[in-house]
C-alpha cells in the first residue's frame, strides 16, 4: 500500500464505511469494522410469551384434519385463519385471526416465521424451560445469559444502560459477569429516592451521593465496585428520564405491553445508548378455556393484546425511520401438546414457534410444519404423537441475531457452531 493511500483504524471508523466498497478480496479488519460499525446502530427487541405459547393456535395448519379432529373445540376454522402461503414441506398455514397488523408485517416481508424450534428432550417445567432457553444451554442452566455473554464481551467501558429490562426481574438470558442490567418497569420510578423530596435538598443529596460513589478505592475491591455500581446507576437518571418526554407518532393502548413498546421506542429515539430490550407478556400458560375463537377471551385475548402491542410499535418505528435499525424477536419457554384436554385447553408441549420482526429481516416460513397424524414413526412428532418434536434448535435461531445482527461471534457466545443457513432471517 503506497503512502498516499495509508489510513488508519481510526480514521476508517471515523471516515464511516459507506466511504468505502468492501470488497470480497478486502483485509479482514475492513469486514470486521464494517460489520461492527452496523451493528452499532442497531437495536435487539426480545419479546418473550411467558407461559409456553400454543404455537399450533399462533400458526394453525389449517389443511391437516388431524389438527380439527385432536382440537374439536380450540382449533381454528379454516375459513377463519389469516392465509401466509405453504412452507417448504407444502403444508398450507395461517395466523390466528386476530393478528391482522402481524399478518400485514409478513406481506411486508418484515416477519419471519421460524417452525418447530425447541431442543432435544424439551423441559416441561416452565422455570427450568425459561432458564434454558435464558442460558441457551439445556443440560447447565446456571451461570450467565446469552444476551449477558454478549454484553460482557462489548467494549470496556460498557454503557450502564447497554440493557433495559421492561419488568421487575431481569430474566436469566441478560444476566452478566461483568454488565448489570438495570430493570425499568417504570421510568418515572426510575428515579434518585431521597427523603429529603425532590427540592433543592433532594437536589443536594444527589449531588453529595454523585460524589461519594465517585471514589473507587483500588484497595477496596468490594467498595469500588458498589461505588462504581452506584455511581453508573447515578449516571443513568436523566437519560432514562428523557424517554418520558417521547411524544410517539401513533397512540400506544394503556395496557402494559403497550406501553413497555412506548417506553422502548422513546429510548431508541432518544438514542440513551441501550442495544437490547428485553419485553415480557404472560398469561400463555393455557391449561383451560383456552377460547382460541372467542372474540375477547382466552387465547383470542392473548393474540389481540400482542397484535396491537406489536402492530403500534412497528407502525411508530416506521414512521421514525427506526424500523431497519430494529430487530424483534419473539419466543416462549415450549410449546404446549397436539391434543386438547379435557379442559379445552392444551398442556404443557415440546416444539413451538419462534418470530423475527424487522425492516431487515428476510421474511416468510422457515421450515417445516408438523404432520399431525399420530401415525407410529411419524418424525415430526414424539411422545407417542403427543408432541411437536423440534428441527430447528433454537440456538440456531440465536445464533443468527448474534452474527448477522449484533456483529458477534455466536460460537464464542454459545459454545458451540449452531449456524444454519435456512435460518438465516437477517
Amino acid at each position: 500500500m503506497s503512502d498516499q493511500t495509508k489510513f488508519t483504524r481510526r480514521e476508517f471508523i471515523r471516515g464511516g464505511v459507506a466511504a468505502f466498497t468492501v470488497s470480497f478480496g478486502a483485509p479482514a479488519f475492513l469486514s470486521d469494522l464494517a460489520r461492527a460499525q452496523g451493528a452499532s446502530r442497531r437495536n435487539l427487541v426480545v419479546l418473550y410469551l411467558g407461559g409456553g405459547n400454543d404455537a399450533l393456535s399462533t400458526l394453525a395448519p389449517y389443511q391437516d384434519p388431524f389438527y380439527f379432529s385432536r382440537r374439536p373445540f380450540i382449533a381454528i376454522p379454516a375459513a377463519n385463519v389469516l392465509q401466509v402461503g405453504t412452507d417448504s414441506s407444502g403444508r398450507a398455514l395461517g395466523l390466528h385471526p386476530r393478528l391482522t397488523g402481524l399478518k400485514t408485517m409478513f406481506d411486508n416481508g418484515h416477519l419471519a416465521l421460524l417452525q418447530r424450534t425447541g431442543y432435544l428432550n424439551s423441559s416441561r417445567s416452565h422455570f427450568l424451560g425459561t432458564d434454558i432457553w435464558g442460558s441457551a444451554n439445556p443440560t447447565g442452566t446456571i451461570g450467565t445469559g446469552w444476551l449477558g455473554r454478549y454484553l460482557d464481551q462489548l467494549p470496556s467501558p460498557v454503557d450502564p444502560l447497554a440493557g433495559w429490562v421492561t419488568v421487575r426481574e431481569v430474566p436469566r438470558a441478560l444476566m452478566a459477569n461483568r454488565v448489570a442490567v438495570p430493570a425499568i418497569p417504570s421510568i418515572t420510578g426510575y428515579a434518585f429516592q431521597s427523603p429529603n423530596g425532590t427540592g433543592i435538598e433532594g437536589t443536594y443529596s444527589r449531588q453529595a451521593m454523585t460524589a461519594i460513589a465517585s471514589h473507587l478505592p483500588a484497595d477496596k475491591p468490594h467498595l469500588s465496585f458498589v461505588n462504581g455500581t452506584a455511581s453508573a446507576a447515578i449516571a443513568t437518571l436523566d437519560r432514562v428520564a428523557s424517554v418520558g418526554t417521547y411524544v410517539p407518532t401513533v397512540t400506544y393502548g394503556n395496557d402494559g405491553l403497550s406501553q413497555a413498546f412506548r417506553a422502548v421506542a422513546g429510548a431508541m429515539v432518544r438514542g440513551i445508548g441501550t442495544k437490547v430490550f428485553w419485553v415480557t407478556t404472560g398469561g400463555y400458560d393455557t391449561h383451560a378455556t383456552q377460547n382460541t375463537n372467542a372474540a375477547n377471551a382466552g387465547y383470542a385475548n392473548l393474540m389481540g393484546t400482542i397484535n396491537t402491542g406489536l402492530g403500534t410499535f412497528y407502525n411508530d418505528l416506521r414512521n421514525q425511520g427506526l424500523l431497519g435499525d430494529t430487530l424483534i424477536i419473539m419466543f416462549s419457554e415450549f410449546g404446549r401438546r397436539i391434543t386438547e384436554n379435557g379442559s379445552q385447553g392444551t398442556d404443557h408441549g415440546a416444539a413451538g414457534l419462534m418470530m423475527a420482526i424487522g425492516g431487515n429481516v428476510r421474511g416468510g416460513l422457515y421450515g417445516t410444519a408438523p404432520d399431525l397424524n399420530p401415525f407410529p414413526g411419524n418424525p415430526t412428532l414424539e411422545n407417542a404423537g403427543g408432541d411437536v418434536t423440534h428441527a430447528v434448535d433454537f440456538r440456531s435461531v440465536y445464533a443468527t441475531v448474534i452474527d448477522n445482527w449484533l456483529g458477534a461471534n455466536s460460537t464464542a457466545i454459545l459454545g458451540a457452531d449452531f449456524r444454519r443457513p435456512d435460518v438465516a432471517f437477517v
